[in-house]
């Protein structure tokens, strides 16, 4: 009825923005391991993180004690609206 060739994607690493690399699946892995070292250790309440480039963990009351704020203009945000990624807003 539409006249619009119609095709079905699961999101995933689509949404995302391409296939994970290397570098990714590795972070991955060193987030899932480090996870389940704190519930090896029975650290519960806490919450993974990467800090300086190594494995943390942070309280999840240390973790959401206070709004954190990027620069609508830094590296970051260039780099996701580079690969099609949006924020509700015009630019």
């Amino acid at each position: 009825m539409l006249h619009k060739e119609i095709r079905v994607t699961v999101l995933g690493h689509v949404q995302r923005g391409g296939s994970p690399t290397p570098f990714d699946r590795i972070l991955g892995t060193r987030f899932g391991v480090a996870a389940t070292d704190l519930v090896a250790k029975g650290q519960f309440g806490r919450m993974v993180c990467l800090k300086a480039g190594k494995m943390a963990s942070v309280s999840l009351d240390e973790a959401l004690e206070k709004m954190k704020f990027i620069e609508p203009g830094c590296e970051i945000v260039h780099a996701a609206r580079a690969v099609g990624a949006t924020f509700g807003d015009s630019e």
